[in-house]
């Protein structure tokens, strides 16, 4: 949908009250989000982006009050609100963290804000298609998911993807650490259902997942590289996710120094202007590259 449409109903929609045509501007709008935000994602301008998404977020919410079981719309927010917390506002606490760490907690309790946020949408989401899922999932997992198809695969993946955010930085929260098993229920049900989703976004994500999976099948490290093979296959080497992700994750506990330079040197070599639609995510991932390679001597023992 060209921008200036797009602009056009979401005034619409946010204007007019009681109206068939305020449905339609709304679910248009929610059409147009649900492709995936593509100027975003082309973007060579990670700043640029980081100061426009918020505007973006807060209109979602927003159109998500005047409709609040559309699926399209609260997938829109779960991706959005991940997206965000983690490229710009886990990133600094992460930076921050070696120089000045009441910043760095300050900043890792938003990102763990705003991956709560994404996760209840994300819920939502899965909610209005499935009702009595939230429930069913703290009962049983696997059971509370066995009705999912391949439709529901986008909210599956997005609302693992802000759980586990949200589990990482919340190690102070029991509570939360304890869901563990129903965010990689959603995660590996998503792989069932649809292992190519997003070329190979799945995979990408279980590389660290398989690491501390409680009552795995074989070495830990071995489902790592499992997973990573899958991703750099299905994204056709073009992403940097996987690459970033095994050196953070697996060579860095394994304490192989070489294999977590080789992991990197293969995201830095990444041609960004390649595949267009992955451009800022690899802008972003390079950075990240970058930085881990900086704190190499802190990472690793003598």
């Amino acid at each position: 949908m060209p921008r200036l449409q797009w602009a056009w109903l979401l005034v619409v929609a946010l204007a007019l009250g009681g109206c068939s045509f305020k449905q339609y501007a709304i679910n248009r709008a929610a059409d147009a989000l649900a492709e995936g935000g593509s100027s975003f994602a082309s973007d060579d301008d990670p700043k640029l982006v980081r100061d426009a998404v918020p505007v973006t977020l807060k209109a979602l919410e927003s159109l998500i009050e005047a409709a609040p079981d559309n699926r399209e719309l609260l997938l829109a927010a779960s991706r959005g609100f991940t997206q965000y917390a983690y490229a710009f506002v886990q990133q600094d606490a992460d930076r921050l963290e070696d120089h000045d760490l009441k910043a760095s907690l300050v900043q890792g309790e938003r990102a763990r804000k705003l991956y709560r946020r994404a996760r209840r949408y994300g819920l939502r989401g899965l909610e209005a298609g499935h009702p009595g899922l939230r429930s069913a999932l703290a009962a049983d997992p696997q059971q509370a998911l066995s009705a999912m198809t391949v439709r529901d695969v986008p909210l599956l993946y997005w609302t693992a993807a802000a759980w586990g955010g949200e589990i990482s930085l919340s190690k102070e929260h029991p509570d939360i650490v304890a869901e563990v098993p129903q965010m990689q229920a959603l995660i590996d049900r998503a792989a069932a259902l649809e292992e190519s989703f997003d070329e190979g976004a799945i995979p990408s994500l279980l590389i660290a997942l398989e690491m501390v999976r409680q009552g795995g099948k074989g070495a830990p490290a071995a489902r790592a590289q499992a997973r990573f093979e899958r991703a750099v296959a299905l994204s056709g080497g073009a992403q940097a996710a996987p690459f970033v992700s095994f050196a953070e994750n697996v060579a860095v506990p394994l304490q192989d120094k070489a294999l977590f330079e080789t992991r990197l040197a293969s995201a830095l070599a990444i041609d960004v202007d390649a595949v267009p639609r992955h451009r800022l995510a690899n802008l972003i991932l390079q950075e990240r590259a970058r930085w881990l390679l900086s704190r190499e001597d802190s990472l690793f023992a003598e």
